[in-house]
C-alpha cells in the first residue's frame, strides 16, 4: 500500500524525500542569511544607519542566490527551485502577525494597514516601532533570501537545461 502511485508517478517515500528536501533548502537559505547578519555584527557597523542596511540588504539577497545556485548545480534535485513558497508563507504570515499587533504612542499610532506594514518592513530610517525594530530583518530580509535561494536554483536548472 506505501508503494502505491500518488501523484506524477511518484510514491510516498518520494514524495517524503522531496518534503524534506524542501525544508532542508528552505534551511540552508536562512543559514546564508544568517552568515551575512553575522558577518556584518562582526564588523560592529552601525545598526541604525541606512548604510549598512542597504549593503545588507544586497548581500542579504546575493549570498543566497549565489549559493542555491551552486547548491542547485551540486545536489542536481529540482525542489531547490520551489523554495519561495515557503519565502512567500513567511511573509504572509508576518504580515499578519503585524496587522495584529497594538500600535500606541511612537508605534505607527495612526497608519492604515499597508502603511502599517510598509513601515514595519521597508522603512530603513523612519520604521514603524512595531516588532521592536526587527521588522526589515523578519519581513523584508528573510522573506527575500529564501526567493533570493529560490531564484539561484533556478538558474542553475536552467544553465543544465540549455
Amino acid at each position: 500500500m506505501l508503494d502505491e502511485e500518488l501523484i506524477a508517478g511518484k510514491t510516498v517515500g518520494d514524495l517524503g524525500r522531496e518534503a524534506m528536501w524542501f525544508v532542508l533548502h528552505t534551511m540552508i537559505a536562512l543559514v546564508l542569511l544568517a552568515a551575512v547578519v553575522a558577518t556584518m555584527y562582526f564588523m560592529q557597523l552601525d545598526q541604525d544607519s541606512s548604510g549598512p542596511k542597504l549593503i545588507g540588504l544586497g548581500l542579504g539577497a546575493l549570498v543566497p542566490l549565489i549559493g542555491g545556485f551552486f547548491i542547485a548545480k551540486i545536489q542536481g534535485g529540482s525542489v531547490a527551485g520551489y523554495v519561495w513558497i515557503s519565502g512567500l508563507l513567511l511573509f504572509s504570515v508576518v504580515c499578519v502577525w503585524v496587522l495584529d499587533l497594538p500600535t500606541g504612542p511612537g508605534l505607527c499610532e495612526k497608519c492604515g494597514a499597508i502603511s502599517k506594514l510598509t513601515r514595519t518592513f521597508f522603512e530603513i530610517n523612519n520604521g514603524s516601532g512595531l516588532m521592536g525594530g526587527d521588522g526589515f530583518l523578519v519581513g523584508c530580509l528573510l522573506p527575500l533570501s529564501i526567493i533570493a535561494y529560490s531564484m539561484g536554483a533556478k538558474l542553475a536548472f536552467k544553465t543544465d537545461n540549455d
